[in-house]
């Protein structure tokens, strides 16, 4: 046990007669593990991104809803007699008739 661990430590078993075979599993052990690494910096970016895309939404949201609310307040009677009322325009103060036409036939 103890000369096998210590054969390890100094590297025997890559220059020992079955040497190509240990090369080739190191060789493929680090191919996956830099796969595994670079795969993992591509999942982190998604996510960072991911994040910067929520909170854009969410302000963007945030500003439909102040202008949507900006825009129901111009809509109301009371602001547009102040808009108006500048132009010279008041609210009539007979309210309007309905017109019936009939057909003589």
């Amino acid at each position: 046990m103890k000369k096998g661990l210590l054969d390890i430590l100094k590297g025997k078993f890559l220059v020992s007669g079955d040497a190509p075979k240990n090369w080739m599993f190191l060789l493929f052990a680090s191919f996956l593990a830099a796969m595994m690494i670079s795969s993992s910096h591509n999942a982190d970016k998604k996510v960072h991104e991911i994040a910067a895309l929520s909170e854009e939404v969410r302000k963007l949201k945030s500003e439909f809803f102040e202008h949507r609310s900006t825009v129901q307040q111009l809509k109301l009677e009371s602001s547009l007699r102040e808009s108006v009322a500048e132009e010279g325009l008041v609210p009539s103060e007979n309210p309007p008739q309905k017109i019936k036409v009939t057909s003589e036939k």
